[in-house]
C-alpha cells in the first residue's frame, strides 16, 4: 500500500513548488503514474481473502477494484478542471488540486482500512475536502445551501455509527475487520439487536444514498464543479455500499421484519427517482437523480446478504462509477459551450460536435445497462439475488430497469438530436482534452467486459 500512498503524499510539495505553467501537466503526470502503479493491487487477489497485511491496512477482492477506481479518477479530475480553474490566480490552482489529491488520500486510507474506528475518521474526512470544492468552486449561489444539506445529512447518519463503533470497542475490545467476524457479538435484548442494526447501517445508506435520506445529492451535485461531482458520483456513494457489505458480515443475520422495510425503500427509490428523472429539465440534476436510483439496486443487492448480492454489488459499483463520472465530463463539457444546464436550450448539438455524440451515446448505453457492459452484468446479478430472496421484486426492478432505459434515451435524444437552436451557431470545437477525458473512462469500462473476474469480488 506504501507504493501507492507515499507517492500520493508526494504530490503536496510537486503542486506547490512546479512553476506555474508546469502545474497542470507534471500534477497530471505524475497522478497518472499513480493510477498505473495501483493496478499491480490486482495481482494480489489471493484465495485466503486478505494480502498485503499491515497493522492497519489490508486490502481484498472488495477493497481492491474500488482502491484502483480512486486512483484512476484523480488524474481525470485533473484533466477536467483544467479549463474551468484557468482564469483563477495561480495559488487558487495548487489548492483546488491539493484538495482533490487530499480526497484521493483520505478514500485510499478507507478503502485498506482493517480497522473500523479508522474506516468511520477516514470516512468522514472525506467530507471535508468535498464541501470545501463544493463551497468554494461551485457555480451557483445556492453552493452553501447545497454545503449544508451535504454536512447535516451526513454528519446526523453517522452519529449513531460512531456509538455502536463505540461500544463495540467497550463490549469486545476490538474493532479489526480481520477477527470481528468470528467474534460472538449478540446484546442481549432483541430490541437492543435491531438498533444496533440499525445504527450500523444508517450512515452508510445516507451516503449511498438511499430514497428517503437522497436529497442532499442532487444539490451538491448540481452545485459543485466537475470534479467534485466526479468524485461524488464515482467514488464517495461507494463508500457507502463499500461500509454496508463490511459491517454486514458483522451483524447479526437479518430478520425478515427489519429487511423488508429497507429493501422495499431501496427498490421503491429505483421508480421514484426514475420518474423523477423522466421531468427533469436540467442535465446535472437529471445524471444525479440516476446515481440516486443505480445506488438503490446496489442496496437491495447488498441487503440480500448474498454472495450473488454482494458481487452484483460491487460490479454495478465500479461500472457506475465510470459512467456516471463520464456523464458529468459530458455535461460539463456542454455547460462550458452553452453556460446553462438547461437541457432544451442546447439541442442538436450532434450536428456541430459529431464525436462528441459518440461519446455521449456509449455513455447513454453504458448507463442503461446494455449487454456486454459490466453495468448489465451487475444489474442481472442483483436482480437474480432479489428474485430468488422474493420474486415480488421483479415487478420494482423491472420497471426500474425499464424508467432508466426510458430517461436515458431522453437525456440522449435532448442534448443531441432534434434541430439546432438559432443562439448555438458558434460553439468552441471539442479539444483533445476532453476526448481523452471520456476515452479513459469508456475504455477501462469496455475492457471489463473482457476479464470481469477482477471486479467480481469473493465469488471469484
Amino acid at each position: 500500500m506504501l507504493k501507492i500512498l507515499i507517492p500520493t503524499l508526494m504530490l503536496v510539495p510537486t503542486i506547490w513548488l512546479t512553476p506555474a505553467k508546469w502545474l497542470w501537466p507534471t500534477s497530471l503526470a505524475h497522478s497518472f503514474l499513480i493510477a498505473l502503479t495501483s493496478l499491480f493491487l490486482f495481482q494480489n487477489l489471493s484465495e485466503v481473502n486478505w494480502s498485503l497485511l499491515s497493522p492497519l491496512m489490508a486490502v481484498d477482492q472488495i477493497s481492491t477494484p474500488l482502491l484502483v477506481l480512486t486512483c484512476w479518477l484523480l488524474p481525470l479530475m485533473i484533466l477536467a478542471s483544467q479549463n474551468h480553474t484557468a482564469k483563477e490566480p495561480i495559488s487558487r490552482q495548487r489548492t483546488y488540486i491539493l484538495l482533490l489529491l487530499s480526497l484521493q488520500f483520505f478514500l485510499m486510507l478507507a478503502f485498506s482500512a482493517t480497522e473500523l474506528v479508522m474506516f468511520f475518521i477516514m470516512f468522514e474526512a472525506t467530507l471535508i475536502p468535498t464541501l470545501i470544492i463544493i463551497t468554494r468552486w461551485g457555480n451557483q449561489a445556492e453552493r452553501l445551501n447545497a454545503g449544508t444539506y451535504l454536512l447535516f445529512y451526513t454528519l446526523a447518519g453517522s452519529l449513531p455509527l460512531l456509538i455502536a463503533l463505540l461500544s463495540l470497542q467497550k463490549s469486545l475490545g476490538t474493532t479489526s475487520l480481520l477477527t470481528l467476524p468470528y467474534s460472538n457479538l449478540n446484546p442481549q435484548a432483541q430490541y437492543l439487536d435491531m438498533l444496533w442494526w440499525a445504527a450500523c447501517l444508517l450512515a452508510f445508506l445516507v451516503k449511498m444514498p438511499m430514497y428517503g435520506v437522497h436529497l442532499w445529492l442532487p444539490k451538491a451535485h448540481v452545485e459543485a464543479p466537475v470534479a467534485g461531482s466526479m468524485v461524488l458520483a464515482a467514488v464517495l456513494l461507494k463508500l457507502g455500499g463499500y461500509g454496508m457489505m463490511r459491517t454486514m458480515v458483522m451483524l447479526e443475520p437479518l430478520t425478515k421484519e427489519l429487511s423488508y422495510p429497507f429493501i422495499i425503500l431501496a427498490l421503491w427509490g429505483i421508480i421514484m427517482t426514475g420518474s423523477i428523472c423522466l421531468r427533469q429539465t436540467d442535465l446535472k440534476s437529471l445524471i444525479a437523480y440516476s446515481s440516486v436510483s443505480h445506488m438503490g439496486l446496489v442496496a437491495g443487492g447488498i441487503l440480500t446478504q448474498t454472495p450473488w448480492g454482494f458481487s452484483g454489488a460491487l460490479i454495478l459499483m465500479i461500472a457506475h462509477g465510470l459512467t456516471s463520472s463520464a456523464l458529468f465530463c459530458l455535461a460539463n463539457t456542454n455547460y462550458e459551450r452553452t453556460h446553462s444546464r438547461t437541457m432544451i436550450l442546447a439541442r442538436g448539438l450532434q450536428l456541430i460536435l459529431p464525436l462528441m455524440a459518440t461519446w455521449w451515446f456509449l455513455s447513454s448505453l453504458a448507463n442503461l445497462a446494455l449487454p456486454p457492459l459490466p453495468n448489465l452484468m451487475g444489474e442481472l446479478t442483483i436482480i437474480t439475488a432479489l428474485f430468488n430472496w422474493s420474486w415480488w421484486t421483479l415487478t420494482l426492478t423491472g420497471s426500474g430497469v425499464l424508467i432508466t432505459a426510458a430517461y436515458t434515451l431522453y437525456m440522449f435524444l435532448m442534448t443531441q438530436r432534434g434541430p439546432l437552436p438559432h443562439h448555438v451557431t458558434v460553439l468552441e470545437p471539442s479539444h483533445t482534452r476532453e476526448h481523452l477525458l471520456i476515452a479513459l473512462h469508456l475504455i477501462p469500462l469496455l475492457m471489463l467486459i473482457l476479464k470481469p473476474e477482477l471486479i467480481w469480488g469473493w465469488t471469484s
